[in-house]
């Protein structure tokens, strides 16, 4: 089992879709762990406060790291990624949040189109530490990183990096932290894992469409489990067991991750289905990824101690 570095500028040029045809920056084998350079979600473009998004943002958002080709993966399979570490980069590592014009959960947008002028433009840096985010002079939010964004390719299409599905994306799911453990399903030989996007906070439903966005060097160790064909992601820390689901509207994300998991208890836990539906019922817990992308995401979840 290997360590490997992917720098920024072992990675060259980022992607913005996520599929099978770039050619691989790295190639590992299952459970070797790499440490990745990541960007922030604009690439460094909004360097000040006084940077308006439309006027310095690019044609796409959400650069991603890879593809790293994982040796023996295959469809059928899936992949055990487990997030070691996420420290920020930088001499002096600033995060950045901001409003973006038609994007966001409480404004017009494209796909919810109405007849109000755009939010302003609102940009806020912040010094970030692994001692917490500094909002104001009164106000520390803690450091509690993850990634927002981690996926193994389609099979045959590139999907853009913002969309959430269930191949994986733009999840924006903040139980994809240091010490938990994604499962991806591979579609495609080596699997293709990107990853990018990561947070040094975020609330339940990124609620204006953008987190504490900052890079970082981010630790994975990534297993290939043989024979597990996933339909949709999986997430397990030391306390639950999570499914997830992306979709619009937002009740079927639900009705995806839920299913998955009576799937899961049915499968791993010894569970009949119309039991699992029950006790679920009673216990299950939902977590909002994010409710501003072209899909939403849902988590549903139970705790270890019933299983």
């Amino acid at each position: 089992m290997a360590s490997h570095e992917l720098t920024e500028a072992d990675q060259g040029e980022y992607h913005y879709t996520v599929g099978p045809y770039p050619d691989p920056v790295l190639h590992i084998e299952s459970g070797d762990t790499v440490t990745v350079e990541t960007h922030d979600a604009f690439e460094g473009a909004i360097e000040t406060e006084d940077d308006a998004p439309s006027e310095v943002l690019g044609d796409y958002l959400n650069p991603q790291n890879g593809p790293i080709y994982v040796e023996g993966a295959t469809p059928g399979d899936a992949l055990a990624v487990t997030i070691e570490d996420i420290v920020p980069r930088g001499d002096q590592p600033r995060g950045t949040t901001c409003m973006i014009a038609e994007f966001g959960g409480l404004t017009g947008t494209d796909r919810t189109a109405l007849l109000n002028d755009p939010l302003p433009e609102v940009v806020k840096k912040l010094d970030v530490t692994t001692d917490g985010v500094r909002w104001d002079d009164e106000r520390v939010i803690p450091y509690e990183p993850f990634v927002g964004t981690i996926s193994t390719a389609p099979e045959l299409n590139s999907v853009d990096a913002l969309t959430p599905d269930d191949h994986g994306g733009n999840m924006d799911l903040p139980d994809v932290c240091p010490g938990n453990t994604v499962y991806l399903p591979v579609n495609t030989e080596g699997a293709y894992l990107y990853l990018g996007d990561c947070h040094a906070n975020q609330g339940d439903g990124e609620l204006c469409g953008v987190a504490i966005e900052h890079p970082t060097e981010t630790t994975i160790t990534v297993d290939v489990v043989e024979d597990w064909d996933l339909s949709w992601p999986r997430v397990e820390s030391d306390e639950f067991v999570m499914s997830v689901g992306s979709a619009r509207p937002m009740e079927d994300a639900a009705r995806i991750a839920y299913r998955d998991l009576v799937d899961w208890l049915v499968e791993d836990y010894g569970f009949e289905t119309w039991d699992a539906y029950l006790f679920l019922t009673q216990v299950g817990s939902v977590r909002l990824g994010n409710m501003v992308d072209p899909n939403y995401t849902i988590g549903a979840s139970v705790s270890k101690e019933y299983l």
